[in-house]
């Protein structure tokens, strides 16, 4: 990436305030033309919203939208719709033991709109505000309970593929527990057996980071400071790990990055969730000093190799060691082609990924530390994103940001007619995440409440 340090987030600001144009018009477009009776939208198709994938993961991103737009914008419809959506559709969502999406799904729901009342944006409602509260403990709890146990006496949130299965995404929905433990939740199992949430959010991410995350340190020939890897495989008998692996990216000894951007971002997000916890909470889990500087390893080392491995503007290819890349030349010295003919871009990685690049920036210049390659760097994607050729202007198309991949490998994204690889479709991980972006130093320009996850929980700052 050629990171622009003529950038600030001020100059940014009438691109944020297109996006939120642009994205009203989006919402009010899904609303009218898409059938909800046919499941949860995941992508586009020619433009329109589809359903296709294993896992009903999508939907808090949907709703979690028009949330978003109100906080944004004061527009009353979207506000109104997503409470009335979060009550049809998400309950389901709640007590879901089979996914690893919790954080997704219900902090993206009913995590943002409690964040409202708890910032005097909407009324307080007693029973609104505990209808809220005790959708955001269960979810914590439900997905604290898809466990697996390692070797070293922690262990991990498992993927829907089973309990061998460490999926990197899920650093990101950790949250649901950490918002749970907050909230006086825990996890209560067989002879009235209490497991912190802090615990299993906590040895999680620890388990994510030893795991997931390389550090150039010799653990296999693909070792390189940042790289992650999508699937980490462990032996459930006796918890010990076996091998690095990948669902949706090239190879388990590739990265696919989608995966390093979700790392990015929710180790950046643990990073600022530490200070909400005292010494002597932290202190069983290996202490404050010890967790921050292992999120901090993680984090910066996946936001490095992600500014190493990116194009000039800083939109990502789908996968670093995708098969035919090596033909796109030395594309980090150039402008990202999603019309290229060899490996599609992956603008979602770069929605995600730009947030965990400035909330890393910030968290190192609050604390004295230079971050400013980080918060330049994702001001630079940011910039990029929210320009043609991938904010989507075309009224007739759902989508907001084109050129979004969901499953390269399996052949599921569309490649338009006169194309060779996929382009031009959006995602619903990839608007949503879009949006927070745009939220997120939306917030910062305008000097209100700094835009966290633990905005769920009253009280926190």
């Amino acid at each position: 990436m050629q990171i622009r340090n003529d950038l600030t987030a001020a100059s940014l600001q009438s691109k944020i305030d297109k996006l939120w144009e642009l994205s009203a018009e989006k919402i009010r477009l899904i609303t009218k033309e898409y059938d909800n009776s046919k499941g949860t939208p995941v992508f586009t198709v020619n433009g329109k919203y589809t359903l296709r994938g294993w896992t009903e993961w999508t939907q808090g991103f949907q709703y979690g939208a028009e949330v978003l737009q109100y906080d944004a914008t004061g527009e009353e419809e979207f506000l109104k719709s997503a409470r009335a959506n979060t009550v049809k559709y998400m309950a389901s969502h709640v007590s879901h033991f089979g996914v690893h999406d919790h954080g997704f799904n219900n902090v993206s729901t009913y995590g943002n709109l409690v964040r409202l009342m708890n910032e005097g944006r909407i009324p307080e409602n007693e029973w609104e505000r505990n209808f809220y509260e005790v959708a955001l403990k269960v979810s914590g709890s439900v997905q604290a309970h898809r466990w697996t146990n390692t070797r070293d006496g922690q262990g991990f949130i498992h993927s829907f593929n089973g309990p061998h299965s460490l999926f990197v995404d899920t650093i990101r929905s950790v949250r649901a527990l950490i918002v749970s433990h907050k909230l006086g939740h825990s996890l209560m199992g067989e002879n009235d057996v209490k497991t912190s949430l802090l615990q299993r959010g906590t040895y999680h991410s620890l388990a994510t980071a030893k795991y997931s995350v390389f550090y150039g340190e010799g653990r296999d020939s693909y070792d390189i400071w940042g790289r992650t890897a999508h699937e980490s495989v462990f032996n459930t008998n006796d918890g010990n790990f076996r091998c690095p692996n990948s669902q949706q990216g090239f190879s388990g000894f590739t990265t696919w990055t989608r995966g390093l951007a979700w790392a990015m971002l929710g180790f950046a997000e643990q990073l600022e969730s530490l200070s909400s916890f005292s010494d002597e909470e932290l202190a069983p889990l290996g202490g404050r000093a010890e967790l921050e500087k292992t999120y901090l390893k993680a984090a910066k080392a996946t936001c490095d190799f992600f500014i190493d491995n990116t194009t000039a503007d800083g939109i990502p290819y789908w996968d670093t060691g995708a098969p035919q890349i090596h033909k796109l030349g030395d594309y980090t010295s150039r402008t990202s082609d999603p019309y290229n003919e060899f490996e599609p871009i992956d603008s979602s990685a770069a929605a995600i990924g730009a947030q965990g690049l400035l909330r890393l920036g910030k968290y190192l210049n609050d604390k004295n530390k230079d971050g400013s390659r980080y918060w330049q760097a994702g001001l630079t994607s940011l910039d990029s994103l929210f320009a043609e050729p991938y904010i989507s202007t075309d009224p007739t198309h759902q989508g907001l940001i084109l050129h979004s991949i969901y499953h390269q490998p399996n052949g599921w994204d569309n490649v338009p007619a006169g194309q060779k690889i996929a382009s031009g479709e959006s995602s619903m991980w990839g608007d949503y995440h879009a949006r927070e972006l745009a939220l997120y130093l939306h917030r910062i320009n305008k000097d209100l409440p700094y835009y966290t996850y633990l905005g769920a929980v009253k009280n926190e700052e």
